[in-house]
C-alpha cells in the first residue's frame, strides 16, 4: 500500500503545483497587470526575446527588485535576452547611469547590490565621480581602469543610446520593464509587488514566445 501512495502523492502534488501555476498566469490580465503598448518598439535581441529593465541607482524602488530581477535573470530561458537600461530622471542619476554602464565595461555588474547598498544604506554620494572612484578601488577595483572606462566613448555611447531608448518607450517612472518590445509591467499593478515579477516576465516572456511562432 505505502508502494503505490508515495507515487500517488507525488503526482497529487505535482497536479496542484501545475493548478496553481495555471492560476497564477490567470490573475495577469492585459490592460490590468500588464499593458501591451500601441506603438511596439524593434527589438536588438534577434531571434531571442528581450526583457529590458529601466532603472536608476538612485530609485530606491529598483533597489527592492534588484534581488528578485536577479535570481530571475540567473535562471532566465536560453531564448530570452535581458538587459538594464539607466535613465535620467535628474542631473545625478546621469552620472549613477555612467557607475552601471562602467562596472558593465569592467565585467563586474556583480558590484551592482553594493552601488544600491552605498547610496541608500550608507548615504554615499555616488553620483559624484571621484567619490565613485574612491569606492570602485575599496570594492578591489584598479583606479587607473575605473576611470578610463568611465570617460571612455563605449560608456558615454552607451548612454546616449540608454537616453533614446528610454525616449522611444516613454518611460515616465521606474523600475518599468518591456517584454519583446511590446508588453509593459511594473510591481505597482502586481498583487505580490516586487515577489511578484519573475513570475510576470515567465509569463509574458512566454506569451512573446507564443505570438512569435504564429507568425
Amino acid at each position: 500500500m505505502i508502494r503505490w501512495l508515495k507515487p500517488l502523492q507525488w503526482l497529487a502534488l505535482g497536479l496542484l503545483a501545475t493548478t496553481l501555476s495555471a492560476a497564477a498566469q490567470e490573475q495577469l490580465t492585459e490592460g490590468k497587470q500588464y499593458q501591451r503598448l500601441k506603438q511596439p518598439q524593434l527589438v536588438e535581441s534577434g531571434n531571442k526575446i528581450e526583457v529590458i529593465e529601466f532603472f536608476s541607482y538612485g530609485c530606491p524602488h529598483c533597489r527592492d527588485l534588484e534581488p528578485y530581477l536577479t535570481e530571475w535573470a540567473a535562471k532566465a530561458p536560453a531564448d530570452v535576452s535581458f538587459k538594464k537600461i539607466p535613465v535620467v530622471f535628474q542631473p545625478a542619476w546621469l552620472n549613477l547611469g555612467k557607475i552601471y554602464y562602467t562596472l558593465e565595461g569592467l565585467g563586474r555588474e556583480d558590484l551592482s547590490p553594493k552601488v544600491f547598498q552605498a547610496l541608500h544604506g550608507a548615504g554615499i554620494k555616488l553620483w559624484d565621480d571621484k567619490t565613485f572612484f574612491d569606492w570602485a578601488v575599496s570594492n578591489g577595483l584598479d583606479a587607473k581602469k575605473v576611470q578610463e572606462m568611465w570617460a571612455s566613448f563605449a560608456v558615454n555611447s552607451k548612454m546616449n543610446r540608454a537616453k533614446t531608448l528610454a525616449a522611444n518607450y516613454r518611460v515616465d517612472s521606474t523600475p518599468v520593464l518591456f517584454v519583446d518590445g511590446k508588453f509593459m509591467v511594473q510591481s505597482g499593478a502586481l498583487k505580490d509587488s516586487h515577489k511578484g515579477m519573475p513570475a510576470a516576465l515567465d509569463f509574458l516572456v512566454a506569451k512573446a514566445r507564443s505570438e512569435r511562432s504564429k507568425k
